[in-house]
């Protein structure tokens, strides 16, 4: 299917790697000119060559920058100041036990996974609105209408952002902008594949078969049973910023392998 998304603009932050990187590979494979962000510019850099190799009619751009850093994040805006897609994937995660959560840690959750994203989109959705279209994709976590004991500071900042879009989405009446959030479930990142790959480094098996093992000890809730692979919540993520997916508005929308329980 033909997205209808050939020569838009899309920031994509945190996308060296992971649900991001895959993300900005779907996004330039419907001919999207993708900005890649990081802190590391060598990464992102990278980033920026291998999509530049692989969709050669696109024109992907260096956006190396803290988004944390108000300084930084400035300088983003000038160097790019007008985007059709934004797609807040950057964040921070770990287990932590309650008791080891302090404010400190709380507050560099929240300035990390929410603030951060805010800040961006409070810079491009008026712009955006000015325009009459645009696309803002928060990307949250199963975690956020279903907390884990695991961890309560990466939970938290999650259900603060279906809160955030829903709000945001009402200043988008009668416009073809859109703001919306996409839930993934437990996914096979670079750093998941790693863990699986070190905590049966002692057995001779293969990946499908310790990711079988681990699935059925640790997430029997999983409905699929394996890890959601990024290449699908960035094919997902790529529709809902196409012109097709317009009538979604504020909405929370979980690819989370069946883990969450209930209907809603």
């Amino acid at each position: 299917m033909e997205m209808g998304l050939n020569n838009k603009t899309a920031l994509i932050t945190g996308s060296t790697k992971g649900i991001g990187k895959a993300i900005a590979f779907e996004l330039a494979n419907e001919g999207v000119n993708v900005l890649i962000n990081g802190r590391n510019y060598e990464k992102v850099e990278q980033t920026v060559n291998e999509i530049k190799s692989k969709f050669p009619a696109t024109s992907p751009q260096n956006a190396t920058a803290d988004i944390v850093n108000l300084e930084q994040s400035e300088a983003l805006f000038d160097k790019y100041p007008n985007i059709d897609i934004l797609v807040n994937n950057m964040g921070i995660y770990e287990i932590m036990s309650y008791e080891d959560v302090d404010d400190e840690i709380f507050e560099k959750y929240i300035r990390t996974n929410v603030l951060a994203a805010n800040g961006l989109t409070k810079f491009y959705l008026p712009k955006m609105l000015n325009n009459n279209y645009g696309r803002v994709i928060f990307i949250a976590s199963e975690e956020a209408i279903m907390p884990s004991a695991q961890m309560p500071q990466y939970a938290m900042t999650k259900s603060m952002l279906l809160s955030l879009s829903k709000s945001l989405s009402k200043l988008t009446i009668g416009t073809e902008v859109t703001v919306n959030t996409i839930m993934p479930g437990p996914t096979l990142s670079e750093n998941v594949q790693q863990i699986i790959d070190e905590m049966y480094s002692d057995e001779e098996l293969t990946f499908s078969e310790k990711e079988k093992k681990f699935m059925t000890t640790n997430l029997p809730q999983s409905e699929i049973q394996r890890f959601i692979k990024p290449y699908e919540i960035g094919r997902l993520a790529t529709f809902v910023c196409s012109p097709y997916a317009s009538a979604f508005k504020g909405s929370p929308i979980r690819m989370d392998g069946g883990m969450v329980p209930t209907i809603f």
